[in-house]
């Protein structure tokens, strides 16, 4: 049985912290090891709350840690992967504080990670046509999402339902393989793991996940992170997909005899 913990990244997420967890389906709480909340320096009661649901019924997996300082969206997944892997966990989910993932589907991305055949799990909430936007995903959001994955999948060959989902499931291993001190502390941190994978040649797999947007405060600023993922794709692109493509030297070359080496 793979060791599995979940991250959930919360920021002033009081009022929602709880209930996410509590949501969490009996099955996957029965085999997971722990639950880790990772509060990043809210400025309401999340860290409180999430003390509070340790002395619940559901909190016996529960711990929870609060940063110091903001570390911002990238920092606070930074400092609980480096947690799993310190613990030395084999699959890790991140789930967000706020609500806006469904724990309750948890167990779709858990499956190819514990069936072997997937090295990171992303939910998408483009999949299934429609689905978003019958979510309540605003339109600027979803026609945003469309064309800034359309970008990056065009810049690196891939073919993406979406880059943008931060739902998703992680080997461990493969996580320890990221050089996590050197990625970004902000939002395209998400952005900088995919590429990551690929540039490591990792399986990465995705799967449908249903869209909620309610009142939850997104932190985004959109076009400063459309222009960071779109900037992040293009070194990626340049450094790793058409570093270096074969010239008629080179293949005139690769298709000529080796020379036998000389016998003793």
């Amino acid at each position: 049985m793979p060791r599995i913990g979940i991250l959930v990244v919360a920021y002033n997420a009081e009022s929602t912290l709880q209930k996410v967890i509590q949501r969490i389906p009996a099955d996957v709480y029965a085999k997971i090891e722990e639950i880790f909340v990772f509060d990043d320096a809210s400025k309401d009661r999340t860290y409180e709350a999430g003390r509070e649901a340790m002395l619940a019924p559901y909190g016996e997996k529960l711990r929870v840690f609060r940063n110091p300082v903001n570390l911002m969206y990238g920092g606070n997944q930074r400092k609980g992967y480096e947690y799993a892997i310190r613990r030395g966990l084999d699959i890790v989910v991140l789930l967000h504080g706020d609500g806006q993932y469904a724990p309750e589907v948890m167990q779709e991305l858990l499956t190819p990670l514990e069936g072997g055949q997937a090295d990171m799990v992303m939910g998408s909430r483009m999949m299934i046509p429609g689905a978003a936007l019958k979510g309540n995903m605003p339109l600027y959001k979803y026609f945003g999402n469309k064309v800034l994955t359309w970008t990056e999948n065009t810049l690196i060959g891939q073919n993406f339902t979406e880059f943008h989902s931060g739902y998703r499931a992680y080997s461990v291993s493969a996580l320890a393989e990221m050089p996590l001190e050197q990625m970004t502390w902000n939002w395209h941190f998400d952005t900088q793991v995919i590429l990551e994978f690929l540039r490591r040649g990792l399986r990465i797999k995705e799967v449908p996940i249903p869209t909620y947007y309610g009142d939850e405060i997104c932190h985004v600023n959109g076009i400063p992170y459309a222009w960071n993922c779109v900037k992040e794709t293009m070194k990626y692109a340049v450094a790793d997909r058409w570093r270096r493509k074969p010239s008629h030297a080179d293949s005139e070359q690769s298709d000529a005899p080796l020379p036998l080496a000389p016998r003793p």
